[in-house]
């Protein structure tokens, strides 16, 4: 049985350029750093010799990081999911404390969104949510709870 959450992960092109969008744009902190080169027969990742990168990101007091991965070798195929609705098609979900001005820092930054924040009035209190793309493609949801 699933006892929890540990984290998610994400391969990456410039491992560099992600983590200072997840750690300077988003706030998160660079939680470890590893350099990892799997033996020939293989390892978990089923990649024989395969040289990683990988930048733990989240927040300090909280359970579930962002693995950023970065193929030295073999490199990454030059391929992307189109879209939302694709099949095996993913996204990163944060919750945010004030997503107005979040967007509003992130489209300074040339992040451009999928919809401006979408409000809705709950029984809790109003509420925010909006799509994104990282600068790699990858899709990114902010939501605001309830205040």
């Amino acid at each position: 049985m699933v006892i929890g959450f540990n984290h998610s992960g994400v391969v990456v092109k410039d491992i560099d350029k992600m983590v200072e969008f997840y750690r300077d744009a988003l706030g998160l902190t660079v939680m470890r750093e590893v350099d990892s080169i799997a033996p020939a027969e293989g390892n978990h990742t089923g990649i024989p010799g395969a040289h990683r990168t990988l930048v733990f990101v989240g927040k300090p007091e909280g359970e579930h990081v962002l693995e950023l991965v970065h193929y030295v070798e073999p490199k990454s195929p030059e391929v992307h999911r189109a879209d939302r609705n694709e099949l095996g098609a993913a996204h990163i979900c944060f919750d945010v404390d004030d997503l107005k001005t979040l967007h509003e820092e992130l489209v300074e930054r040339g992040i451009e969104f999928v919809t401006p924040p979408i409000w809705v009035e709950t029984s809790a209190g109003l509420s925010g949510i909006c799509y994104f793309r990282d600068p790699e493609g990858n899709f990114v949801e902010l939501i605001q709870p309830p205040k």
